[in-house]
């Protein structure tokens, strides 16, 4: 099959692709969105804004090269990512075994003429629901959590019925992951900004600088070498090792209970989180919000200004 054809049918897949998907390069995983094409090169733009042209004969020199000899993709050059994720697209090209090149149909595959819009999956075609970065994914879930707060009345919990409390243990459980891991982001990014003894106040609050003392035992030889220069007995922090001990109770007739005080904890944990309805919920509540009109807009902004109003007096008296 010539590369003209090859590249019409790139072209084609890329003009065709979902306006929700993202590719992704293989190993990197940066995240980028197809633009346009033209018959020199796919433009893309990077989520962080950068843009790049892919060009159309670097696409041509790749495809001959994975033909005969695949690329290992745990040592891609950076580079090269965003086209074998583009060459993708193009039935007949394929990931094996941390590889990618041509599959053993590839030459009679990419001989057939297949409309743009067979289906085909690429292993670096996502959502972009999939690749949300935590500022986004703690957006949505609290958006999520509130919406359902609205509807339901979670001051009795005995009242709610299983599959409310279900849905709502999820959404905590998801705003509270995303939340942390954001927090701690944001948190190493404000030691820039506060000093030793220094305290930043923003809208909401206050921050300050603090340390915490996290310990590490040394290793055992250099231990027991600073015991003997202070004549101390090595018996005197010898005790019990938990690792070692599971090892003789999973080996030896030793029973747990025989070395243990046993006892059962029962809790409740997420085993699962259903990613397409929360896309859909989530996409009715920004359908409603885009379908308020001027008078529905104007009233919730006037409700803002009186609480915000009614906040100010309580600073004000207190």
């Amino acid at each position: 099959m010539s590369f003209d054809a090859r590249w019409r049918r790139l072209r084609e897949r890329c003009d065709s692709l979902d306006p929700d998907a993202v590719l992704v390069t293989p190993g990197d995983e940066r995240v980028f969105v197809v633009d346009r094409t033209d018959d020199d090169g796919i433009f893309v733009t990077f989520r962080e804004g950068r843009e790049r042209t892919l060009r159309r004969d670097q696409f041509e020199a790749l495809a001959d090269r994975v033909e005969s000899d695949p690329l290992e993709l745990d040592s891609l050059p950076p580079g090269v990512g965003p086209y074998v994720a583009v060459l993708s697209l193009v039935p007949g090209f394929d990931v094996d075994d941390g590889a990618f090149g041509a599959t053993e149909a590839g030459a009679e595959t990419n001989a057939v003429d297949r409309d743009a819009d067979d289906e085909y999956d690429s292993p670096f075609v996502r959502s972009r629901w999939d690749v949300r970065r935590p500022p986004e994914s703690v957006h949505d879930d609290a958006l999520l959590l509130a919406d359902w707060l609205e509807r339901h009345d979670a001051t009795d919990l005995g009242t709610l019925s299983s599959g409310d409390a279900v849905d709502l243990y999820v959404l905590l459980s998801d705003v509270q992951r995303g939340a942390d891991h954001l927090r701690r982001d944001v948190g190493d990014e404000l030691l820039d900004y506060v000093g030793p003894e220094g305290r930043l106040r923003g809208q909401f609050g206050a921050v300050s600088r603090t340390h915490r003392k996290r310990r590490r035992i040394k290793d055992e030889e250099a231990i027991f070498d600073r015991l003997d220069e202070a004549d101390i007995p090595h018996e005197w922090v010898l005790g019990v090792d938990p690792d070692k001990l599971d090892v003789v109770v999973a080996t030896t007739d030793v029973e747990e209970d025989d070395v243990y005080d046993v006892h059962d904890q029962y809790y409740v944990q997420k085993t699962g989180v259903d990613s397409a309805e929360k896309r859909t919920r989530l996409r009715g509540l920004r359908d409603r919000l885009e379908d308020l009109d001027d008078a529905e807009a104007d009233e919730l902004r006037e409700e803002i200004d009186h609480l915000e109003g009614r906040i100010d007096d309580l600073l004000a008296a207190g």
